[in-house]
């Protein structure tokens, strides 16, 4: 899965990275979590001057996906994460699968390896591009809109089986659409889900490095540059207590 991420790049690198016309600079965010606002990329009605293809534009959605058909969110599952093998049948992804696939730019995620030893500490990872300084992850969105006409757009981020790379860390790992199918993967026109089953897979080995970091990301209220900072790794059964999964202290939107 991907549960927290981090995107730092500045506009300038992001509108040439993603080709979006109207990118303001983004403060730089550190821990990202579930239910708090994410930037995302999505293709406008609009065309660029000269050419059949649709511009991009940037906009914010709440990290944690919610169908249209969902009557209360309080009864609904928090859904930060797509499965790419199941999301074109998956009635909550379905539609939006057809309708509003996205890019969600990031500097890179974080995950966590967990050891066979459950009285281990699990060690947390930054898991970065080796080249360049943004990424994009592939997205789904839908608008969620309540009993009194109130809307909130929404997201979720596609997940794929783990490279060889991430494997050894954890066995999911976030699909990275490469900037040459940004255009097909956001065509939802002429590009119907069956088109695009092919760009949601592992990224090549190589592409990511793991960066071990501590354990200071667990907390939503950590926001600042020091959670990337490297650690010593720590063996796979080091014991030093048990560590809770992140993440836990979420904020909402409901």
């Amino acid at each position: 899965m991907c549960g927290r991420f981090a995107l730092l790049a500045k506009a300038d690198l992001m509108r040439e990275f993603l080709n979006v016309v109207n990118m303001e600079d983004p403060p730089p965010r550190y821990n990202i979590a579930p239910t708090q606002p994410v930037l995302i990329v999505v293709a406008s009605d609009k065309h660029e001057p000269g050419s059949n293809l649709p511009e991009r534009k940037a906009m914010l959605v709440r990290w944690g996906f919610m169908p249209g058909w969902v009557k209360d969110p309080r009864d609904f599952p928090l859904l930060i994460n797509a499965r790419a093998e199941t999301a074109i049948d998956k009635a909550s992804f379905r539609a939006a699968m057809r309708h509003r696939r996205i890019l969600v730019p990031a500097s890179g995620f974080f995950e966590w390896r967990r050891p066979a030893d459950k009285g281990a500490k699990s060690q947390a990872y930054f898991i970065r591009p080796k080249k360049g300084e943004v990424v994009a992850f592939a997205g789904l969105m839908e608008t969620w809109s309540s009993a009194d006409g109130s809307e909130v757009d929404t997201g979720a981020i596609l997940t794929t089986a783990a490279n060889n790379d991430i494997a050894r860390v954890h066995d999911r790992m976030p699909v990275v659409i490469r900037p040459e199918d940004f255009s097909r993967w956001l065509d939802c026109k002429t590009q119907e889900p069956r088109d695009v089953v092919d760009l949601m897979k592992p990224i090549d080995d190589g592409f990511f490095e793991a960066i071990p970091v501590s354990d200071s990301v667990n907390k939503v209220a950590n926001m600042g540059p020091d959670i990337l900072l490297p650690v010593e790794e720590m063996p796979p059964e080091t014991k030093k207590g048990a560590q809770a999964p992140p993440p836990s202290d979420q904020l909402s939107l409901f």
